[in-house]
């Protein structure tokens, strides 16, 4: 007889979804926790990082106030206030996360849990002990990567959890090591402060596992605030100089260095996996990461792994749908949930947020495809909000005319991109989502723009 008939390793996003779902599918379930409910992505990313992001938009709108009519004497802004409001947030949340566990009569275990055997998870900490399930979910997630360049250790240097625990302090000067969605929505969060900010990014563009034309709109933004980016830069070291840190790095054969106060570093997370097995009880690992199959168990029977600890795309949403999609398969209960259709949102101003293929991606593919492409210049909610260049790009296949993917740059983005992602997974056409009318004046107006040039150009 089993404690549990399910046990999830990790109360992220991944976990925590996963358990409420196995209990509102009558599964006795325990979660195992070290640290905070909510993760990674609610004590240190996505939340806190969307919560100072708010805090310093306010800051920098109400700084733009004089041009609407509207006066703020003796503006300024508290950083440690901010961050305060950021924890208020964090843990308004993380109350919310054990209400929820409560209510659906899901068991907290607070500690370190490690597989020890077949069925067998041993928890050391609070709720010291061992426990035993039919199955185990793995939900451990990730933590920053600190890659082997000479110096990335020097006082100064952190990684977004130092950043969000409020370790750097006041600083006027920043780099970030990393154009990616991390490094650019903190970015986004010093430069309204106006701390100088410098973005040293070692591939072609901004954001380079997003559409070109995101990444390229996104760096002429950003250098019109007056952050200094530089791309196609790979750093070679860091060395501790009057003044902060010097980042050194080569872009186009040449050498070049940048100094900031305080640096950070911005480039990826690993899987993490420290703790987790007693010696003779790992699974079948692909590299850093546990290897899955379709239906995410391990090569170890029972035994599930979930969101960033197997996955290659590491997002709070993608680790929640993977978490569902294997409580179903316990459960025996069907899941027609399409897996490999995510939207990636970046919180920068205006937003961004894409789902399905590029065009690139099409060509590399040899899929035949049109596309149309709305400005939001000629948006009324974008002029009204002074809004920043921005568009609204879409992709169709050429032949059976189906939307395949979208590019959204604008206010709200990523509160209208999940439209998009229902139509691409339902084989819906432009001429489909015509069909609906758009309020007037919304942002998602433009929307109906490129729909309707898309559909001219399929014929």
């Amino acid at each position: 007889m089993f404690d549990f008939d399910l046990i999830v390793i990790g109360a992220g996003p991944g976990g925590y979804e996963a358990a409420l779902h196995a209990a509102k599918l009558g599964l006795k379930t325990a979660v195992v926790e070290r640290r905070e409910v909510g993760g990674t992505c609610l004590n240190r990313g996505c939340i806190p990082t969307k919560a100072l992001l708010h805090a310093s938009t306010v800051y920098e709108e109400t700084k733009n106030g004089p041009a609407l009519g509207v006066t703020a004497e003796n503006l300024a802004y508290d950083l440690s206030a901010m961050f305060a409001y950021k924890q208020q947030v964090v843990e308004k949340l993380r109350s919310g996360i054990e209400s929820l566990f409560k209510a659906a009569k899901v068991t907290l275990l607070r500690g370190t849990g490690t597989l020890t055997a077949p069925n067998t998870v041993t928890v050391a900490g609070e709720n010291e002990g061992v426990y035993t399930a039919q199955n185990i979910l793995l939900a451990t997630g990730s933590v920053p990567a600190r890659p082997p360049i000479p110096g990335l250790d020097l006082p100064g240097v952190m990684t977004s959890d130092e950043l969000l625990n409020g370790e750097g302090g006041d600083f006027s000067s920043l780099v970030i090591i990393g154009g990616g969605v991390i490094g650019m929505e903190f970015a986004t969060f010093y430069n309204d402060l106006g701390v100088a900010v410098t973005v040293v990014e070692g591939l072609d563009r901004l954001l380079p596992n997003m559409d070109r034309e995101l990444g390229q709109n996104l760096a002429m933004i950003m250098k019109k605030r007056g952050v200094q980016v530089f791309t196609g830069a790979m750093v070679k070291d860091l060395e501790a100089v009057d003044g902060g840190l010097q980042v050194n790095f080569e872009t186009k054969g040449k050498l070049q260095s940048v100094v900031g106060e305080k640096v950070l570093c911005a480039i990826g997370r690993s899987p993490y996996t420290a703790g987790l097995f007693a010696e003779g009880t790992a699974p079948e690992m692909d590299r850093r990461r546990i290897k899955v199959n379709q239906r995410f168990e391990t090569s170890l029977p029972g035994v599930y792994a979930i969101g960033d600890v197997s996955s290659p795309v590491q997002l709070a949403h993608v680790a929640t749908a993977q978490g569902i999609y294997a409580v179903d398969e316990i459960a025996g209960k069907g899941n027609e949930m399409d897996l490999s259709l995510v939207p990636g949102c970046v919180y920068v101003r205006p937003e961004i947020a894409a789902v399905g293929l590029t065009e690139a991606d099409a060509k590399t593919r040899e899929i035949p495809v049109k596309t149309a492409k709305a400005l939001m210049s000629a948006n009324g909610r974008t002029v009204i909000l002074n809004g920043d260049r921005g568009f609204m790009k879409l992709v169709a296949h050429a032949e059976t005319r189906k939307l395949l993917g979208a590019q959204l740059m604008c206010a709200n983005a990523s509160d209208m991109i999940s439209q998009l992602s229902e139509a691409i997974a339902n084989g819906l056409t432009p001429a489909d989502l015509l069909r609906a009318m758009r309020p007037h004046p919304t942002f998602e107006e433009a929307l109906t723009a490129a729909l309707e040039e898309l559909e001219v150009k399929l014929g």
